[in-house]
């Protein structure tokens, strides 16, 4: 049956995820085909809420379209709910569209864990990891996954762990971020950024992602070129970019063993190793400092 607009309620829009290049992908195939498969509502008292097909709904309304090709299913709206997660079986749905049909059918339906496990075929911990994936992540990063300013797959890798270690600081990061879409390329180096950083620098990225990530760009470029011929100088620039590179890795691993190991005690021997590296690094500054001040 063909229904128009004004009759569908669209109470479950937020259980899917709109990305921009999908539904440009999937109006462009509108256009040219037509609507192919119709959308599935159940009957309410005076609408037909709208289950499936939320993303072809948004793309015929960009067409100019007045009406949509539908199913009416014979079904109440968790059963109708509960057939379109099986319909659409595995890898259709993304990890947080899974969390957001389980908070809707837990909070709102009144679904216990273990009866939602069964009736989505999974058990009650599977249910429980989805819920509790939302309750990590702050509602600012839900919201910009709505609105496609994130990728579900950037929001999974770094934002999850990121919140789960300081949700204050992955809530400032998606706000600093604003409305401009950031990949899961560039997020990803704001995170490795964060975990190595000291609580002044984490608080600069949070707080200022752009010129982070501005900056890092920067140190990533070959250095400038020295007259042809200092070969002493190319040395230089050589070995202190490697300096340079050693201590950000000394970093990270001793951030690591105070994860793993918690606050034991260092050995005597990296004591040793410090006091050996912290006076050649004195000595260097030193140095360095004399030859710029008669340069």
């Amino acid at each position: 049956m063909e229904l128009e607009f004004h009759q569908l309620e669209l109470k479950y829009a937020e259980l899917r995820l709109m990305e921009t290049s999908q539904q440009a992908r999937l109006a462009a195939s509108l256009l040219e085909h037509g609507q192919v498969s119709p959308v599935l509502v159940v009957e309410s008292a005076e609408r037909f809420v709208l289950i499936d097909g939320y993303r072809r709904v948004a793309a015929l309304r960009e067409l100019g379209r007045d009406t949509v090709r539908s199913v009416a299913l014979a079904l109440d709206e968790v059963q109708a709910l509960l057939l379109m997660h099986r319909l659409q079986g595995q890898g259709r749905r993304t990890v947080l569209e899974e969390a957001w049909l389980v908070r809707e059918l837990v909070e709102r339906h009144g679904k216990s864990l273990r009866e939602l496990g069964a009736d989505l075929g999974r058990s009650a911990s599977w249910v429980s990891r989805r819920l509790a994936l939302l309750r990590d992540l702050p509602e600012e990063v839900e919201q910009a996954l709505r609105q496609g300013r994130l990728s579900p797959q950037a929001a999974m890798k770094h934002l999850v762990p990121l919140a789960r270690a300081n949700a204050e600081h992955c809530r400032l990061l998606v706000n600093a971020l604003g409305s401009e879409r950031v990949s899961v390329r560039e997020l990803g180096r704001l995170y490795a950024g964060w975990r190595i950083g000291s609580a002044a620098e984490r608080q600069r990225i949070v707080t200022c992602p752009r010129l982070y990530l501005q900056l890092d760009d920067e140190a990533q470029r070959p250095p400038l070129p020295v007259v042809a011929g200092e070969e002493n100088e190319r040395a230089l620039v050589r070995d202190l970019g490697a300096l340079a590179g050693l201590c950000r890795r000394l970093r990270e691993n001793l951030r690591e063993r105070r994860r793993t190991e918690a606050m034991t005690p260092l050995p005597a021997a990296i004591h040793y190793a410090w006091q050996e590296a912290r006076a050649g690094f004195e000595a260097l500054a030193m140095q360095i400092q004399e030859v710029s001040s008669h340069a």
